[in-house]
Formats: structure tokens, C-alpha cells, sequence
């Protein structure tokens, strides 16, 4: 039985090359604070974690609607930006 393509990716430890702290506010920065707030680096260990191909997003705005964390529980989220800018500095976007 011959893997699928997700499959190998999930086997394969997917390691960053290096990190940054987001400057501003950006869709992607956007969409990786909802990742970080929901115990994730970003949307490739979230995939690799939860076994899924997709993530849910608001159709309107392509940011993330809905995560399942690591203890199970959801975190839904807005069709509106929800990262203030005063949390932009936490935010970190990882380089593959």
C-alpha cells in the first residue's frame, strides 16, 4: 500500500530553519497568531499534528475559523482580524 503524500509529510519531523518575530500585521501573521493561540507553531505542525489536509477558514477573509487544540477543546475565531497590534511582537513566523 503505497503512502499518500500527507502521510509522508506527517512521518517526516518538519523543523523550522530559523525564526522571527512578526513586525506587522499581515494575513499570514494573522492566521499564525491563531495557530500560536491554539498551541501550534503554524498550519504545516498543526496538519502534521491533527492528521488533517484542511483547515477551516471564513470564506470572506481566508483566515482561520476554527483549531482543535492539543487538549481537544476548539478555538473559533473571528471573520475580523483579531490580533492587536500589540500582540504582533509575540507572533512567530517560522522559515522552513
Amino acid at each position: 500500500k503505497a503512502l499518500s503524500l500527507s502521510g509522508v509529510m506527517a512521518k517526516a519531523d518538519i523543523n523550522p530553519k530559523s525564526i522571527h518575530a512578526a513586525k506587522k500585521w499581515s494575513p499570514d501573521v494573522e492566521n499564525l497568531y491563531r495557530f500560536q493561540q491554539s498551541g501550534y507553531r503554524d498550519e504545516a505542525e498543526y496538519k502534521q499534528v491533527r492528521q488533517v489536509d484542511t483547515v477551516e477558514r471564513w470564506p470572506e477573509t481566508g483566515f482561520v475559523k476554527k483549531l482543535q487544540r492539543r487538549d481537544n477543546t476548539f478555538n473559533y475565531y473571528d471573520k475580523q482580524r483579531e490580533c492587536d497590534d500589540k500582540e504582533i511582537h509575540k507572533v512567530k513566523v517560522y522559515v522552513y
